[in-house]
């Protein structure tokens, strides 16, 4: 893991994958982010201090609506969305009346993708729906049924890309995707991976750029379907040194985002780290 506070330390994965999903916002935007997903929120800040400095920010917790950004931080996770919030309301008003009206852009993390942008976030076991048990339990849907047949900017990313996430037949479908049954919203456009971008070209994933040190061969062997490759499909363009130094210095100092990308040990002691970190923090 590289040096908090070092601008010469390498670009890491999770930065890769913030710049990616940042360049994806554009200005005036109202964005959405859900339930623990510091690599979200991260995106939606970075853009909103440089390309896109008037976006609005939309959020599930305290349901609300801001527009000045504040740093991410995990045991004063609301001080982004509540302390500086135009307004709160019920979630019901939010999934009823709210999207639909500003028609946001969300970035959400499936369980599961399958080739046209359907996912899963409800759970793991092929038998379930016929009565058997999930052989694991995922987040839930939090409204992604809603959202997904309704608005016309999902995009999604997977931070640790690999063949339990893509596959090539879901277990169970929370996410609407590109198939012939939709009416309304217009299925994922983009996804971000720690291993490189893809689109939805004619309604079916296909990469259109790696980041740096990843090969196609690689991306493909972690995919559970035939990859579909754009013609122009190049290196992912890095991070600028002022994203970077917004990003590490300004954004997210503690590292939050990383938690996204990491399992196990590893994980639990980042964690730790930024505890003890922002506990410091708020004794100073």
């Amino acid at each position: 893991m590289a040096n908090r506070g070092s601008m010469d330390a390498p670009i890491t994965p999770d930065e890769f994958m913030v710049v990616c999903m940042a360049r994806q916002i554009e200005d005036g935007e109202t964005v959405v982010q859900g339930l623990a997903t510091p690599l979200v929120a991260a995106a939606y800040l970075l853009a909103k201090h440089t390309s896109a400095p008037h976006l609005y920010f939309a959020s599930a917790i305290g349901q609300g609506i801001c527009r000045k950004p504040a740093p991410l931080a995990l045991l004063n996770v609301e001080s982004l969305w509540l302390d500086r919030s135009l307004t709160n309301t019920s979630f019901v008003n939010v999934a009823s009346e709210i999207l639909p009206t500003l028609k946001p852009k969300e970035f959400f993390r499936p369980g599961q993708v399958d080739a046209q942008g359907n996912f899963n976030n409800i759970a793991f076991g092929k038998d379930i729906l016929q009565g058997g048990l999930p052989r694991m339990r995922l987040p839930g849907t939090g409204g992604i049924p809603d959202v997904t047949t309704m608005i016309e900017k999902v995009y999604l990313y997977v931070p640790r890309h690999s063949r339990v996430t893509f596959v090539p037949e879901l277990d169970i479908c929370s996410g609407m995707g590109h198939t012939t049954e939709r009416r309304m919203g217009a299925g994922p456009r983009w996804l971000v991976t720690d291993l490189g971008q893809f689109d939805f070209h004619h309604g079916r994933m296909r990469l259109v750029s790696w980041h740096p040190g990843v090969s196609i061969e690689q991306i493909q062997s972690r995919t559970g379907f035939e990859l579909e490759i754009a013609p122009d499909a190049s290196e992912t363009p890095p991070p600028s040194l002022e994203e970077l130094r917004l990003l590490r210095e300004e954004i997210d100092p503690l590292n939050i985002r990383r938690l996204e990308l990491l399992s196990g040990n590893a994980r639990r002691q980042l964690l730790y780290e930024i505890i003890e970190r922002e506990t410091s923090q708020f004794k100073n």
